[in-house]
C-alpha cells in the first residue's frame, strides 16, 4: 500500500497500448484555383464526367467513379482507402516551364489529400459529411515539361470522394479537354449543396487549425492531433510533491485525476476526495480548483476523473453495485464540470469467472456490470463524454497465451480479464494506453518473450494492439485491432515513479519504429508503420515535474 512517503505506482503494468495511429486520413483534395482570363484548364476528365477514370490512374483498383455522390453533375471519384492503401489516384499532364499552376478539388471524406508528385501539398483531416474545397499553387521549374497530380485518402480511413478536379494555369488548350457538367447536371441552388449545407468558413479548417500548403505533411497526424496523457497525484502527496492544477503544463492534453476510490470494494459507490492541507500543504481551494480544470479545458485540454489505482479495487458484482457506480461517478463529474472517465482498475477489480471462455461474450457480473455502466455513463454524456483506460500488461496483452482460469482452470482468473471490457466499449473508447512498466515479461507476437528497460518491450506490446491477436492462442477467437488513434504507449516517467524506465532515446526509438518503420531492432511490427499512433501516456505529471519535465520535454520534441 502507499504513504505520502513512497513513491504513489500504478499496480503490475502500466499503461501504455500504441495509439493507434489510425491512419491519419486521407490525402484526396481539391487545389483551389484563382480563374483569370489567361488561364484555362489543364486536367482531362476532372469532374469525372465521363463515367470512366481514363486518364486517371489509381493504386490498387482502388478507384472508381460511382453516381450518388457528386457535388456537381452525375458522377465522383471513389478513393475505396485501406489498411495497406491509400487509394492514390493520379493524372500527368504537359505544362510550362517556369509557370505557375492552381490545383483545386472538392473532396468528402476523412484525411484526403491533394497535390503534386515531388511538389507541395495539402489536406483535410475531415469534411463533416459535406465536400470540403482544397486548393494549392505551384510553380514548375526552369526544365519541367509536366507534372503528375494526385488526390489519395489514408491508411484504414475508408473511402474518399473527389470531385471537380482542376489545374488552371496559362496556356491550356482553348478548348477544355476536361468533360463539363451539363447545364442540367450543375448544381442549382436546389439540386446542389448550397452554402448552408456545405461546411461553413467556421467549421471547415482555418489557416491556423489546418497545415499551410508550404508545410503540410508528408503523414497527417491522428484524429484528435497527438496526446500526451499523463496523471496528475489530486488526491494525495508523496515523493513527487503536490501540484496544484493552474500549475500543469499546457503542454498535458488529458489529465487524469488520481484517484477515484471505492467506499467498499463490491459496493460500487466512488468518492473523489481532494488531498488534505495536512497532507499537502500548498493545495489550493475547491473554488480555484475547479476554476483551473476550467481555464485548462478552455484551451482544449480534457481533464478526467480516475479510478482505481493500485488501492482503489472496484468489484462491481451486482446491479445495485452498477448503479451506485454510474451514479457517483456522474456527481463527481458534474461537480467539478469533468470531461469524462479513466478506467485504472488494477490488483483484483477484475478476473473471469471459471467457463467464461469467450471475451466477446463474457458472462463474468464484474464484467458485464463495467461495460454496462460505462455504456450508461456515455448514453447521459454523449459523445463528449471521454473515455480512457490504463490497464495493466497482465490484464491485456498476457491474454495472448492465457485467458481466466483457462479450458481446464488453474491458470490466474485474471489472465487478460480487460480484454472483454475493452472490445465491449471499443466503440466508446477515446484512448486505450496499456501500463508498459512494472510488467512481467510478455510474449509478443513473434512467440518471444519481451522484457521491460528498453524500446523492444513498448514496440512489441504496442504492435500486439495495432494488429490484433489469437485470444489464448485460439485463431478462432480473435480480438480484433484497435485504431491507432485510440492508442497511446503507457510508460513511468522516470526510475522513481515506477519499474521499466527507458530515457529519452528509447522514447524515440519506440517511435520511430512504429510510426515510421526505421530502428525496429531485432523485432519487426506486424501492423506495418502506423503514424497515427496517438501519442504516450505517463505515470505521471508530479513525477516529471520533479524530474525536470524530461518527459513532455521530450514529447513535444518529436511531435512538435
Amino acid at each position: 500500500m502507499h504513504t505520502p512517503r513512497t513513491p504513489r505506482r500504478k499496480r503490475l503494468l502500466a499503461a501504455g497500448t500504441a495509439w493507434a495511429v489510425a491512419a491519419a486520413g486521407a490525402v484526396a483534395v481539391s487545389f483551389g484555383l484563382a480563374g483569370s482570363a489567361s488561364a484555362g484548364e489543364f486536367l482531362v476528365n476532372g469532374g469525372f464526367e465521363s463515367g470512366t477514370l481514363n486518364p486517371w490512374s489509381c493504386t490498387g483498383s482502388t478507384g472508381s467513379v460511382v453516381t450518388g455522390h457528386a457535388r456537381t453533375g452525375t458522377y465522383a471519384l471513389a478513393g475505396a482507402a485501406s489498411g495497406s492503401d491509400t487509394a492514390q489516384c493520379t493524372q500527368t499532364v504537359a505544362v510550362a516551364p517556369s509557370t505557375t499552376y492552381t490545383l483545386s478539388a472538392y473532396v468528402n471524406g476523412s484525411y484526403v489529400y491533394l497535390g503534386v508528385n515531388g511538389g507541395t501539398s495539402t489536406w483535410t483531416p475531415g469534411t463533416g459529411g459535406a465536400f470540403q474545397k482544397l486548393s494549392v499553387s505551384f510553380t514548375t521549374t526552369a526544365t519541367q515539361t509536366s507534372a503528375t497530380v494526385f488526390t489519395h485518402g489514408w491508411y484504414g480511413q475508408g473511402t474518399y470522394y473527389a470531385d471537380d478536379v482542376s489545374l488552371d494555369g496559362p496556356g491550356a488548350p482553348s478548348t477544355s479537354p476536361s468533360p463539363s457538367k451539363s447545364a442540367s447536371a450543375s448544381p442549382s441552388t436546389s439540386a446542389s449543396p448550397s452554402t448552408s449545407a456545405g461546411p461553413s468558413t467556421s467549421a471547415s479548417p482555418s489557416t491556423s487549425a489546418s497545415p499551410s500548403t508550404s508545410s503540410s505533411p508528408t503523414t497527417p497526424p491522428p484524429p484528435g492531433g497527438h496526446a500526451l496523457v499523463g496523471y496528475l497525484h489530486a488526491s494525495f502527496a508523496n515523493g513527487a510533491g503536490y501540484l496544484k492544477m493552474a500549475d500543469v503544463p499546457d503542454s498535458w492534453d488529458i489529465i487524469d485525476l488520481a484517484f477515484g476510490e471505492p467506499d467498499s470494494i463490491t459496493g460500487g459507490t466512488i468518492h473523489f476526495n481532494r488531498c488534505p492541507v495536512t497532507e499537502c500543504p500548498g493545495v489550493e481551494s475547491d473554488a480555484d480548483f475547479k476554476a483551473a480544470i476550467a481555464a485548462k479545458q478552455a484551451k482544449g485540454k480534457k481533464v478526467l476523473l480516475s479510478i482505481g489505482g493500485q488501492n482503489g479495487e472496484v468489484q462491481l458484482t451486482t446491479t445495485a453495485a452498477r448503479d451506485n457506480f454510474v451514479n457517483s461517478v456522474s456527481a463527481i463529474i458534474d461537480k467539478w464540470g469533468l470531461d469524462g472517465l479513466d478506467i485504472d482498475f488494477e490488483g483484483h477489480s477484475l478476473s473471469l469467472n471459471t467457463g467464461d471462455t469467450d471475451f466477446k461474450n463474457p458472462t463474468t457480473p464484474v464484467i458485464t456490470n463495467l461495460i454496462s455502466a460505462v455504456k450508461s455513463l456515455k448514453a447521459k454524456y454523449g459523445a463528449k463524454f471521454q473515455l480512457t483506460m490504463a490497464p495493466e500488461t497482465f490484464f491485456v496483452q498476457l491474454g495472448y497465451q492465457y485467458y481466466g482460469s483457462g479450458p481446464w482452470g488453474g491458470q490466474d482468473p485474471r489472465a487478460g480479464a480487460f480484454l472483454p471490457v475493452i472490445h465491449g466499449l471499443r466503440d466508446d473508447l477515446t484512448l486505450l494506453h496499456v501500463q508498459d512498466y512494472n510488467s512481467g515479461s510478455i510474449m509478443g507476437l513473434d512467440n518471444q518473450y519481451h522484457s521491460m528497460g528498453g524500446a523492444d518491450f513498448h514496440i512489441a506490446m504496442t504492435d500486439m494492439l495495432l494488429t490484433g491477436f489469437p485470444v489464448a492462442g485460439n485463431t478462432n477467437n480473435m480480438f480484433p485491432a484497435l485504431k491507432p488513434s485510440q492508442l497511446a504507449i503507457g510508460m513511468p516517467a522516470n526510475t522513481y515513479a515506477g519499474n521499466g524506465y527507458v530515457a529519452p532515446a528509447a522514447v524515440d526509438q519506440a517511435l520511430d519504429c512504429l510510426t515510421k518503420g526505421t530502428g525496429c531492432g531485432s523485432y519487426t511490427p506486424r501492423a506495418g508503420k502506423q503514424p497515427n499512433l496517438r501519442g504516450l501516456m505517463t505515470w505521471s505529471i508530479n513525477w516529471d515535474n520533479y524530474n525536470g519535465n524530461e518527459f513532455s520535454k521530450n514529447f513535444h520534441g518529436y511531435f512538435g
